[in-house]
């Protein structure tokens, strides 16, 4: 099967967001709209820029697609930590879908791609990081890049116990925090 053509490549990254972004995910922010502003942000991700086994010109491309899903929030809103977690969520679900991973070649980046962070994640890795302690979490809207950065840390020890990428990590830390 041949990749995908355009309008379905878009097709699917839209139905990626609406469901990887959902009313829960964006719960308590502080402002109506978030859910809608997110998914339209998503929506324009560049999702060629992931696809690079350089970790820097990975953490480039993340950040600026950060940035750029932050001024997309309600003023209220917006926060870098809510804007990460809906881009990581965003960004894991199109890496898992079979489409758009083979179309933008994303398998090329998996061990980039950060696990989504989130109450019951960061419970997690407080729970089964051996190596590093975890610092206090803050909630997402208080999430700053040096406490994800931390968080970030963790999840790559873990998963290097666990023999996968970190961006699978939610997979089972999600589930058994639930």
């Amino acid at each position: 099967m041949s990749a995908p053509n355009q309008s379905l490549a878009q097709a699917i990254k839209k139905r990626i967001a609406v469901v990887a972004v959902g009313p829960s995910t964006a719960r308590g922010q502080g402002a109506p709209g978030v859910v809608g502003a997110a998914r339209a942000a998503l929506e324009f991700v560049r999702l060629e820029r992931f696809s690079t086994r350089d970790q820097r010109a990975f953490d480039r491309a993340l950040d600026a697609e950060t940035r750029r899903v932050v001024a997309s929030l309600p003023a209220k809103a917006r926060s870098w930590g809510l804007a990460r977690k809906c881009l990581n969520m965003f960004l894991r679900d199109c890496f898992y879908s079979h489409d758009l991973r083979r179309a933008f070649k994303l398998g090329v980046a998996e061990r980039r791609f950060e696990v989504p962070l989130d109450a019951v994640v960061a419970r997690g890795l407080r729970k089964h990081g051996r190596d590093r302690r975890a610092p206090r979490w803050p909630g997402v809207k208080r999430l700053t890049p040096e406490l994800s950065a931390e968080y970030q840390a963790i999840a790559a020890d873990l998963s290097r116990r666990m023999r996968i990428s970190r961006v699978h990590l939610d997979t089972f830390l999600w589930i058994e925090g639930r």
